[in-house]
């Protein structure tokens, strides 16, 4: 809600207090100020002017030459206005001027002719297009003809206002209005409020002989009141209340209409003016609607209407969606003479029921879905029809025709003060609590320190205990509860140790050169049975459906990461980004029950997928592209840097994996994923290009990673000898076991082994294969000597030949 300071001063008195004091108290009182808008600010010799004569411009068909009266002095100005007139009272910016934007206004000459400063509109002044009146849109404004020439026109326009905008929750509805909010910054600031003096001069005509009320569901609407005005005169309201419902922002129209919006802001409280003419009917009946019914509103939409929703009608056609928007059948125009003035209370259901289905949010839906004062609908109402008789010269007929059967409940809380203070922390005494109920308006009843507080029907949200302490303690100041520090021993905040191997983990893989993904935790109900490791595929998993998804291709808790993973590589290379690696450590969700009677597992999975080039060097013209070995790669680097060691990688078969490309990781023999190229046909259903991925335990790496003991190495002081030593083997032979062989023959000096080639072709037996690794030997109490290395040389060689039929090759 937009708060004008200048129209909140008709009420509270704000003369010692700055915007953005108020503002700041406003929002520790509990109603949070989103910004503060000064308008007009750096606006200067901006003045009321008078337009004695306007003719055409010799030079120039679109300009004018007009002589203004400006208070001190005459000036010429030169306007291509096409609405500016001899006899106007005009916006002049006077040689000088600031305009917003910082334009300044100077002398100058148009085609010849002198200009001593601009004729504006109210868009050159810094009000926004949508809140300018129609006839105003493309040309100048026109002032009303008793504007004082050559008063400030800042002022005039209200331009000097300033705006607050309001974040107000859902519970505070007595505050979507100026009234509402000039309780509560009373209430703030210990002031008095000034409410405004309700009452109209009636003729001796009854609104009953005019209009009938009839509803036909009191649950729906439990009170309808109409008020009749006649001889009303169609025309602008009053400059005062155009600028008032601008800084609301609402834009202007006319009188009546605008007099309806200045109650609706002023109260809060919605009403509809309907011409009675048009109205066509001496009943109003308030009923649901039909099947099958239709209406055209005031936008000139046709809508198709349901049985919830609640229509006012003339007794056989719609002619208003209740509390929502009125019908273009009955809508208020220039010939208008007779108004009929609806004040009514719509349960806040049906008309949310009623916007959410057309699409209609308006100020009114707004303030009737949150609820409006039951208690100031019919004030509401007199209030418009005093408007009415002074700026739109109406005659209000004497009583109001009327369908009641509201029962209004005041809600009644009772506290101790001593339950308050122990609930605060506070010592307040039992006069500054009557003090604060006097600052609030709130009736109430006092003895022996037990408070009995009557809620005023204004403020739906008092309702319990918990309410008038919250009540209290806003008023009192939050600033001023006591606060302490927790006492005893304690511990300085810190992330746990799986907290930070977690981070550690997103830190590898993103400089291993991995982007990380957040997708869906839901997938198809095809996808959960795809890509599933065989840890998880050995519990038997049921996948969990969703009791309401938003779609099918998000109807089920995933039981593996890849299939939305893939499917982002997909949409990248759709979009023609060829080389994308992407990783992702999330939850998968595995249910062994049949009907779902607990929650499912949470467990902790990392998962990554890469297509495309790996290496594109330009300069030295390297291009490689992904393979298996990038990503066991970028998998090993995982393991190293959590510290996890003695892990293989064996040959696997899976559904969707390529049959000759894909492992199973294990660690000490514990299965703990896989790792491998995505099967042809999954590649060609997908439209990918070749593609590797790995799906990994990470709760498991975590827990063997914790279960280590913290070790380190010493910085080596001694060089260490590396020596390459190729084999020959049959063709089935597995590196991965031929090192775990090395490893062990190569002790006490064997530190590192690296597989750097393996051949088979041309000069190598059928059946056989060539595998090169390179080993490094190192004491880090000595320099090692030729003999111990050609020892430990000698053990390798011996266990590889005598455990694989190798040959060691020259």
């Amino acid at each position: 809600m937009l708060l004008s300071l200048n129209w909140l001063k008709q009420y509270v008195d704000l003369d010692d207090i700055s915007p953005d004091d108020l503002a700041e108290k406003i929002t520790k009182g509990g109603i949070e100020v989103d910004g503060v808008e000064k308008l007009g600010e750096g606006l200067k010799n901006i003045v009321v002017g008078y337009v004695k004569s306007c003719e055409q411009h010799p030079d120039a068909d679109k300009l004018n030459v007009c002589q203004v009266d400006v208070g001190e002095e005459e000036l010429q100005i030169i306007c291509g206005a096409p609405n500016v007139a001899a006899g106007q009272k005009v916006v002049v910016a006077k040689p000088g001027a600031r305009l917003p934007g910082g334009m300044k206004i100077k002398k100058t000459k148009l085609r010849g002719e002198v200009s001593n400063g601009m004729i504006c509109s109210l868009q050159e002044l810094g009000v926004e297009q949508k809140f300018v009146q129609k006839e105003f849109e493309d040309g100048i404004f026109v002032l009303p003809e008793d504007a004082e020439t050559g008063s400030d026109a800042v002022d005039l326009l209200n331009l000097n206002d300033t705006i607050l905008d309001l974040d107000i929750t859902p519970n505070r509805a007595d505050s979507f209005s100026m009234i509402g909010m000039a309780y509560e910054v009373a209430a703030i600031l210990d002031k008095d409020l000034h409410l405004p003096d309700v009452k109209a001069e009636r003729t001796d005509e009854s609104a009953a002989d005019y209009v009938q009320v009839k509803v036909e569901d009191p649950d729906l609407n439990p009170y309808y009141g109409a008020y009749v005005v006649k001889n009303i005169q169609i025309g602008p309201s009053p400059l005062w209340m155009r600028n008032r419902l601008i800084a609301a922002g609402i834009r202007p129209i006319n009188n009546v209409v605008d007099i309806t919006n200045y109650v609706l802001m002023e109260y809060g409280q919605p009403l509809h003016a309907f011409d009675l003419d048009r109205f066509n009917s001496s009943e109003v009946v308030v009923r649901r609607a039909r099947k099958g019914e239709t209406m055209t509103t005031l936008d000139g939409e046709e809508r198709d209407l349901q049985e919830d929703h609640l229509l006012i009608t003339n007794g056989k056609e719609g002619m208003a969606l209740a509390g929502v928007m009125g019908g273009a059948d009955s809508e208020v125009k220039d010939d208008t003479t007779t108004v009929l003035v609806e004040a009514a209370y719509f349960n806040p259901l049906t008309v949310r029921k009623s916007s959410k289905d057309h699409g209609l949010r308006s100020e009114s839906s707004i303030r009737f879905e949150r609820g409006v004062d039951p208690e100031r609908v019919k004030e509401a109402g007199l209030r418009a029809c005093q408007l009415m008789e002074q700026y739109a010269g109406g005659e209000v007929l004497s009583g109001i025709a009327e369908f009641d059967e509201q029962k209004i409940e005041q809600s009644i809380v009772e506290f101790d003060a001593e339950t308050i203070n122990s609930r605060l922390g506070t010592d307040i005494s039992v006069d500054e609590m009557k003090h604060i109920l006097h600052r609030l308006r709130f009736s109430f009843e006092e003895k022996d320190a037990h408070f009995t507080v009557y809620a005023p029907s204004r403020r739906g949200d008092i309702q319990i205990v918990e309410d008038m302490l919250e009540e209290i303690a806003r008023i009192y100041g939050y600033d001023n509860l006591p606060y302490t520090l927790p006492e005893g021993a304690s511990n300085a905040g810190g992330l746990t140790k799986k907290q930070k191997l977690k981070r550690s983990i997103h830190r590898y893989m993103q400089s291993a050169g991995l982007n990380e993904a957040m997708t869906y935790s839901l997938t198809r109900e095809e996808n959960t049975a795809k890509f599933m490791d065989q840890t998880i595929r050995a519990q038997e998993p049921k996948a969990v459906k969703l009791a309401m998804p938003m779609s099918e291709a998000h109807s089920h808790l995933r039981l593996s990461i890849l299939p939305e993973l893939l499917s982002s590589l997909q949409y990248n290379l759709a979009r023609r980004q060829q080389d994308v690696a992407l990783y992702e450590l999330g939850a998968i969700y595995v249910n062994t029950e049949e009907n779902l009677s607990k929650q499912p597992d949470e467990q902790l999975r990392l998962s990554a997928a890469i297509t495309g080039t790996w290496v594109n060097q330009q300069w030295q013209k390297e291009v490689k592209a992904v393979d298996f070995y990038v990503l066991k790669g970028v998998a090993e680097g995982l393991l190293d840097t959590l510290h996890i060691q003695n892990a293989s990688f064996e040959p696997l078969k899976m559904e969707e994996m390529h049959p000759g490309r894909t492992a199973a990781i294990s660690v000490n023999g514990e299965h703990v994923g896989f790792i491998g190229q995505i099967h042809p046909a999954v590649q060609k259903e997908m439209d990918l290009t070749d593609t590797y991925v790995f799906d990994l335990d990470a709760d498991r790496l975590l827990e063997i990673t914790m279960e280590n003991e913290e070790s380190y190495e010493p910085i080596p002081r001694y060089p260490s000898v590396t020596q390459d030593l190729a084999f020959v083997v049959d063709e089935d032979t597995l590196a991965r076991h031929m090192m775990d062989v090395i490893e062990q023959a190569g002790q006490p000096y064997l530190k590192d082994i690296q597989v750097f080639d393996i051949y088979q072709g041309e000069h190598m037996e059928e059946g056989k294969k060539s595998i090169a690794f390179n080993v490094r030997f190192q004491d880090p109490e000595a320099t090692l000597k030729d003999e111990q290395v050609e020892k430990a040389r000698k053990q390798i060689v011996d266990a590889v030949e005598n455990s694989f039929q190798a040959e060691l090759r020259g």
